[in-house]
This record gives structure tokens, C-alpha cells and sequence, in this order.
């Protein structure tokens, strides 16, 4: 390409290659620029693949590598389950819901090109890919919202890709990422349905968005509504035609979301039988705050991520005053602005953005509709040409009043100042150095070195920026989130471990309480109680809680339960026990490489009395065992509880039961202890959920307990050795917080007696047992009468027969899958049929059957109108201009 292509590329906004288009040759400037940030700024800040930083944050370590990592064996027919159920997570969980909610992506099917043990490049790269492609889209939609310089739509694309509430919050929160894809994508499906261009199109495209990910499709497509509404108030189109193109517009988005039905459904109900989270109120961020994340390199977790770029801001604050600009266009993206900006912060508008209801973790999800609108109307101040003087200094002044107020907010530090002042300068230079090349009549030569200077000062301030945003941000999600070490030697040697010991379905190998994420089963493989997911079942979770199950994620986030009781009931004949993760607990020496122990346990389909099922759960997590067991095997004996110092602990009351043990107690000389006598021999087990600390009884081992004053984590029950010859038992404890134990914390386990109990329910059990994607097949003795209790959750969806009789919905004992038996089968079959998913699959064919009949119509009406004559000469078509080239 020589010089003087180069110059007409800058100065007139024409593509320097022949055949290519200004959107496309925006869009690939935008994704091109969005990796290149991208990539550099985690070069920049140490951060994995570039350096030694994990990235794995939150919940982009604890599901979302995970949920790919098992999207990874489906693929490649190596997982315990299919789309319908996951048997390797919480005890056989729905699947096909978590699937909506994290999988729904067409980008995610790349996981499957990457080998299993690069599952974390693999979610990196698939980052990566969806960030670029939403700056290509806005790219594209820019310019067909207004022609312009190419490389100016370019640049804006980048930006959006780029802003806050990419690189601060959807970066470790991927499925996000499809939402601001979906808003430019939706945007132009609104401006083909006003010029009946695309209909088929415009519906694949709404419903590929709300297919993969519905949350923030919602939210993008309540956006594109609102610019399609502004754009149509603009148009000179009559009454008449704009509300046919908002009918027409209806119509595509009720047919796309009728097309995504069967998933949308889908994770609908499941998200009404997930375990309720809490209530939250929204309070709305101090407006220095809102201001503050307008500027690069602030962060904060509960603050909105509204940065979408200096040179963004400038020309959208520059849009009210740009003369060039029709009035109307100027008022109507301003009011707009303004108006998305103030619904942040309203709280009714706040819960229609968020689909009427408050989101647990961050308040602000809607943020980067906020972004898009910026940099659409930073496009309109841009593409009729730069501001002149008098619009570029009343945005600067705007921009310095925004700065000051922001000056007042803690989120803003020196280097938000240092980086915003050189964003500055690129931005008001590149802007003031295009306004003066469009108005001197200088030399050809010299003009283009100016617009080519404008042009890299632009670029340069926007890369620099966005990259030392992202690393900013990176750097500060280490210091304020749980993080987690990426695919490594220790996950190496436990999912090998775990390969040797499985046998699935005969019985059940639990990869461990020592977890290194929690969804470790999708990760390391085998088949436990481990399962995280905004989808967890409120039955699953309440059934475990009642057995001595820890959490986290109030309740979502479901442990590993270390215990031969609920072994025994769960069919889980291995367990791995890991040395402690070196990454989470680096103060702790691991030492050992992982082994396994195994416990006789009965099959998976085992027969209890028919009256057993009438109990209900009780405040003993040790009577509780017993009842899924179905006998005696603990003595839960009376305990003494004192504090350090040697006197009884308070009571508690009913919203706090338990006695209180202070983390110090004044003028303590002991440790708090718990005596107690039990018979000699037996296994020592402390249940303490609101106890935080450690836990020893003499030459035992140390039990770890983890929860917190928010009662966002409970700990799990633990082992802590067996009972003396003399009975008598003390546990010293350490608590690191003031902590509550109950009465009944102490259970003393016999050995004999559950090896009793195993080896009865062994006998009368199931003879054979087959598991598929979503049945259970099971072969019973001959005349075997009561219930016949599959282990595994009874979670809504499950219909199951007993030999040929018709399926019916489970029954549930305690919890688990329950089919009466009436002495005359000898067979079981049980199928999980995802609820929602036939309400969803009615609603899909009739709107695919509906576009096919509308389809049909249309070429049938275009077949019966009249052609016009074809011309006899070619007209010639007239030069088009585009507004505010150089």
C-alpha cells in the first residue's frame, strides 16, 4: 500500500483495500484494537496466559471453567450424564438449566477444539473472542446508523467493547459478555425491520441473544427499544408507518424469543426451584461515585462500570452543543443519555432492568447499555463532522465539572489522574487537530500528516487507557475477591486418582472436602455432593444442610460431606482426600500427593418400609442420617460447653441459637472446650455450622470449620478422631471469631452397627443398576415390597415406574427419588424430563411454525405483485456523500 492510498484511507474514511467495505473494514479495526488492548493490558498487569497472576476470580473459577470443563467432556463423551442431568454434581443435578444460564453461547462449542487440560486458555480465548466480536458489531451498527469515517467507527467500536463494565465485570463473568454483543446485534435488527430488510435474519438473530445468555438479552433488548423508538421519533416516517415498524419489530422479537423458548423456559423454572437467595434492597451509589467510574482506572465491585472512554465521553458531551448536528438528533441521543443514566440510580427502574428483582452480587449489570449509548452518540457528534471550538469546550468544561465532583469519591486515586490527563490530551488533540484539517485549505501533503496525526493521537489515548484500565482492575479484583490457581499439577494428579478409583455406576467416587474450586467434580471428575450454581435446588441444598452439609454462596454453593453415614446412603464407595490447596491456603504444607479410601456401601437403588418416608427432617443432623438410613447408629450424648475461661457460654436467642464462644474471652487461660461421654471406641463427629475455627480431641485430627457472621457459609461436620478407652471425650477448640455451638454438636459414631446397616440394605437392594443421560433402569429381588430409594436428589422433573406400570412423578424420601413397591416388580425405570422444557419446546415449534408460514406468505405476495419493466438503459447512480469526510 503506497502513501497516497494510505492518505485517502485517512482523509476521505474509504477503505485502503479494494472490495472492502467501511463496516467491515470498522468492524475488523475494532476487533483487531479490542484484542490488542485486551491482550496487553493482561501482558501489563502479570495476569494468565501472559503471566503468573491466575485470572480465575470468583465465579469465573468456581463455574465457569468448570461448566465449560464439563461442556469439554460432553463433547468428547467423557462425562457422567448428558444435556438433561449431570450425575457428577450435587448427587445427579439438571442440567440443561445451567446449560441456559452459562453454555447457551454458540462461542462456548470452542471449548471443545482445546485440550481438556488447557480448559482455562480455552474460556480465555473464548473471552477474548466474544469481547472483540461485540466491538466489531457496534462497529457495524454505527455506520449504519450514520455514514462517517470508517476508522472513527472503528475506534468508537473498540471503545464499547472495551468500557467498564466489560473489563471491570463481565471479563470474569463470561456469559455476560454475549449481552454486549447483543445490544449493537439487536440494534440493527431494529433498523431492518424499519426498512423490512432481513426479517429471517433479525429473528435468528434475537433468538441466538436470548438463547445465549436471556439475563442480559433482556436487558439489551429493552436498549435496542429504547434506540428504536428515538431513531423512528427522528425519522420522517408518518404515525402510520412507525407503528407498523414497531409492530414489525414486536413481531421479530416475539418470534426470536418464541424460537428460544425450550431454553428460556427451561431456566425460568429452574431458577423457581433454585435455593431461594436473599432479599436486597438496592441502594443507589453516591453520585460522585456514578461520576468517578466515567474516568479510567477507578474500580469498585458495587459501583456501575460506566467508562466507555475519554474520547467517548468528550464527544458525547460535545453532542448538545455541536451545531453541525440537527437540534432534534442532538436533543433526542442527550435526553436519552440522561435518562439511562438516571434510571441507574431510580429503584423501580433499576428492578425493570434487572427483570424485578435485585441481583445478589453486583447492582449495576445493566451498565453497559449506559456504555453503548454513549458511544452511539459520541458516533453522531463524530460522524457530522468534529466538534468546532465552541461544542469541544463546552464538553471540556463538562468533562472538568464531572472531574471535580468525581475528585470527591474515593474510587478515584493518582492513577486515575495520571492516565485521565493523557487520555485528555489524545482525545481534545485528536479532535481539535481533525477540526482544523476539515476547515484550513492547507497543502494536500500537510493536511494528511495532521489527520493522520489526529488519528494516532486518538488511538493512542484510547489504547493506552483501556489497557491501563483493565489492569487496574485486574489487579484490584486479586486483592478484594477469592481467587483460584488455574488447570495445574494438583488437579493433574487428583483427576488421575480419580480415573483409577471410579465406578460409576456401581457406586459413587467423591473427589474430596479438600476442594480447590467448587464445582471440583465437573473438574477433576467423579461423582459427589459438590455443586455451585445460581440454579442450586432448594431441595438439594435443604436436604444436606439437615445432614450436616456445609455451604457458601449462602446456600448455593454446596460442600463436600466427609462422612461414612451419608457415604453409605449416597452410594459413594471413594473418596479422595487431597493435601490442602497450596493456592488457598498457602501458610499450610500439603505434603502429601492425593490417595483414596473406600467404604462398603450399598448400591444406588436401594428398599426401605413403605412407612419410613412419613418422617420429617428434626434439628439433629446425626437423627437425620439415621432416618435416610434407616437405623440406629449414633449416640448423640449431653455436652458440656465451656469458654476459655472456664465458665458456661451464653445462650443465644432464637434468631441466633446456640451458645456463644468468643474468639477471646477476657482473662482466659484455656482454650474453650466441649466435654462430653460417649462409648469407647466410636467415632468422634462435631457439628458446629456457625463455628469458625478449629476443633481437636487429644492426638486427633484437626478439624477445620469455616463460616461467617452473614451466615453466607455454614461448616460442614467433621471427624475428629475416636473415644477414648475411659469414654470420656474433649474437644478443645480455637475459634478465630465469636462463634456458636449447639447442644447436640457432638455425635459419636458406631462402626458395627452401620456395617449392620450397609450390608441389610446391600441384601435387599437393587441387583443391577444402568444410568444414562436422564434414567435410572434398575433390576429388583423378586417380591420386594415398601420403597425402592434411588440415591440421588428428588428434584422437580423425575417421573418414575415400578415394572410396566405407567410413570407417575417420583415420590421423595427424605429428600430422594422414592417409588412405592407393591411386592410384584422386579424393576424400576426413572426419567428426568427438565421442567419447563415442553411448555418450551410448544412455544418454540409454534413460533418456528409461525415463520414459516409468514415466510411462505411473503414470497407468495412477492410473487403475485407486478414486476416493473426493466430499464432499458442503466441509470447512474449518484455519488454518494459522506458527511464530514475530510
Amino acid at each position: 500500500m503506497d502513501r497516497s492510498t494510505l492518505s485517502k484511507a485517512v482523509s476521505s474514511g474509504h477503505f485502503p483495500f479494494p472490495g472492502i467495505s467501511p463496516k467491515k473494514a470498522a468492524a475488523l479495526l475494532a476487533a483487531v484494537l479490542t484484542t490488542a488492548v485486551f491482550c496487553a493490558a493482561d501482558a501489563l498487569a502479570g495476569s494468565y496466559p501472559f503471566g503468573s497472576r491466575t485470572r480465575e476470580v470468583n465465579d469465573l473459577g468456581n463455574q465457569y471453567v468448570p461448566f465449560h470443563a464439563h461442556l469439554w467432556d460432553l463433547l468428547h463423551g467423557r462425562a457422567h450424564g448428558g444435556l438433561f442431568v449431570n450425575w457428577q454434581s450435587g448427587l445427579g443435578s439438571s442440567f440443561l438449566p445451567d446449560v441456559g444460564t452459562y453454555l447457551g453461547s454458540p462461542f462456548a462449542l470452542l471449548v471443545g477444539v482445546f485440550p481438556r487440560d488447557e480448559i482455562d486458555l480455552a474460556v480465555y480465548v473464548i473471552t477474548v473472542l466474544k469481547t472483540a466480536s461485540a466491538g466489531a458489531a457496534m462497529a457495524w451498527l454505527l455506520l449504519a446508523l450514520r455514514r462517517g469515517r470508517w476508522w472513527g467507527a472503528g475506534l468508537l467500536g473498540a471503545s464499547y467493547a472495551l468500557c467498564g463494565w466489560s473489563l471491570a465485570v463481565a471479563s470474569y463473568n463470561p456469559m455476560w459478555l454475549d449481552g454486549l454483543l447483543a445490544l449493537p446485534l439487536l440494534c440493527l435488527v431494529g433498523e431492518w425491520t424499519v426498512q423490512r430488510r432481513r426479517p429471517l435474519l433479525g429473528v435468528l438473530i434475537v433468538a441466538l441473544a436470548w438463547i445465549a445468555n436471556f439475563y442480559t438479552a433482556y436487558m439489551a433488548t429493552l436498549a435496542a427499544a429504547l434506540v428504536l423508538l428515538l431513531r423512528l421519533w427522528l425519522s420522517d416516517l408518518s404515525n402510520r408507518q412507525r407503528l407498523r415498524s414497531v409492530g414489525r419489530a414486536a413481531l421479530t422479537v416475539g418470534l426470536g424469543v418464541g424460537l428460544a423458548a425450550p431454553l428460556v423456559t427451561v431456566v425460568y423454572f429452574g431458577t423457581r426451584h433454585a435455593y431461594p437467595g436473599r432479599v436486597v434492597d438496592f441502594s443507589p451509589v453516591p453520585t460522585q461515585d456514578l461520576l468517578a467510574r466515567l474516568l479510567p482506572t477507578t474500580y469498585s465491585f458495587g459501583s456501575p462500570a460506566v467508562y466507555a472512554g475519554t474520547a467517548a465521553l468528550l464527544l458525547a458531551l460535545a453532542l448538545p452543543f455541536h451545531r453541525a448536528v440537527p437540534r432534534r438528533t442532538r436533543l433526542a441521543w442527550t435526553v436519552l443519555v440522561v435518562a439511562v443514566t438516571l434510571s441507574l440510580q431510580w429503584a423501580p427502574t433499576h428492578l425493570v432492568w434487572h427483570a424485578f428483582a435485585t441481583p445478589q452480587g453486583s447492582p449495576y449489570r445493566q451498565a453497559f447499555v449506559l456504555c453503548g449509548l454513549l458511544v452511539i452518540a459520541a458516533w453522531h457528534a463524530l460522524a457530522y463532522g468534529p466538534p468546532d471550538r465552541r461544542a469541544l469546550g463546552a464538553a471540556g468544561a463538562l468533562l472538568a465539572l464531572i472531574a471535580a465532583a468525581a475528585s470527591r469519591s474515593a474510587l478515584v486515586h493518582h492513577v486515575t489522574w495520571a492516565v485521565f490527563g493523557l487520555a485528555v490530551v489524545g482525545a481534545a488533540g485528536g479532535l481539535a487537530l481533525l477540526r482544523y484539517t476539515e476547515l484550513r485549505s492547507t497543502g494536500k501533503g500537510h493536511r494528511t500528516a495532521l489527520a493522520a496525526l489526529a488519528v494516532l493521537l486518538l488511538f493512542g489515548g484510547q489504547f493506552g487507557e483501556a489497557m491501563a484500565t483493565s489492569a487496574q482492575a485486574t489487579r484490584l479484583r486479586l486483592g478484594h475477591m477469592d481467587d483460584y490457581a488455574p488447570w495445574g499439577d494438583r488437579q493433574q494428579e487428583q483427576a488421575a486418582v480419580i480415573a483409577r478409583a471410579d465406578g460409576w455406576p456401581r457406586y459413587r467416587t467423591d473427589p474430596g472436602r479438600e476442594q480447590t474450586v467448587a464445582n471440583d467434580p465437573m473438574v477433576v471428575g467423579g461423582e459427589g455432593t459438590q455443586y455451585y450454581s445460581s440454579l442450586t435446588s432448594d431441595d438439594l441444598s435443604r436436604m444436606l444442610t439437615a445432614l450436616g452439609g456445609g455451604w457458601t454462596s449462602r446456600g448455593r454453593s454446596l460442600q463436600s460431606l466427609d462422612n461414612p453415614v451419608t457415604d453409605a446412603v449416597f452410594s459413594i464407595g471413594a473418596r479422595v482426600h487431597s493435601p490442602p490447596d497450596p493456592h488457598q491456603n498457602w501458610f499450610e504444607q500439603g505434603g502429601t500427593r492425593p490417595t483414596v479410601t473406600r467404604q462398603d456401601v450399598p448400591p444406588l437403588v436401594t428398599v426401605r418400609p413403605s412407612d419410613a418416608s412419613a418422617s420429617q427432617w428434626g434439628p439433629s443432623p446425626y437423627r437425620n442420617q439415621e432416618l435416610l438410613l434407616g437405623a440406629r447408629v449414633y449416640t448423640v450424648p449431653s455436652v458440656t460447653i465451656r469458654t476459655g475461661t472456664g465458665k458456661p457460654p451464653a445462650a443465644g436467642d432464637a434468631a441466633h441459637p446456640g451458645l456463644l464462644v468468643p474468639a477471646r474471652a477476657p482473662g482466659a487461660t484455656e482454650k474453650p472446650s466441649i466435654t462430653a461421654n460417649c462409648p469407647a471406641g466410636s467415632e468422634v463427629y462435631l457439628w458446629a455450622p456457625h463455628y469458625s475455627g478449629t476443633a481437636q480431641t487429644g492426638n486427633g485430627p484437626t478439624g477445620r470449620f469455616r463460616s461467617d457472621a452473614l451466615v453466607t457459609k455454614i461448616a460442614a461436620m467433621q471427624r475428629l478422631g475416636t473415644v477414648p478407652a475411659s469414654g470420656r471425650l474433649r474437644i478443645e477448640l480455637t475459634p478465630n471469631r465469636d462463634s456458636r455451638v449447639p447442644q447436640g454438636a457432638v455425635g459419636c459414631l458406631d462402626t458395627a452397627r452401620l456395617h449392620t446397616a450397609v450390608e441389610h440394605l446391600k441384601s435387599t437392594g437393587a441387583t443391577s443398576v444402568s444410568v444414562d443421560d436422564a434414567t435410572v433402569r434398575a433390576r429388583l429381588p423378586a417380591g420386594s415390597k415398601g420403597v425402592a430409594v434411588v440415591a440421588a436428589p428428588r428434584i422437580a422433573g423425575w417421573r418414575c415406574a415400578a415394572g410396566d406400570a405407567t410413570a407417575v412423578p417420583a415420590k421423595a424420601y427424605h429428600g430422594l427419588i422414592a417409588v412405592p413397591l407393591d411386592g410384584s416388580s422386579t424393576s424400576l425405570t426413572c426419567t428426568f424430563h427438565p421442567p419447563g422444557l415442553r411448555l418450551g419446546t410448544t412455544v418454540g415449534a409454534a413460533s418456528l411454525l409461525s415463520l414459516v408460514l409468514l415466510g411462505v406468505l411473503s414470497a407468495v405476495r412477492r410473487r403475485r405483485t407486478p414486476q416493473p419493466p426493466a430499464p432499458t438503459t442503466t441509470p447512474v447512480r449518484p455519488r454518494e456523500r459522506v458527511t464530514g469526510a475530510l
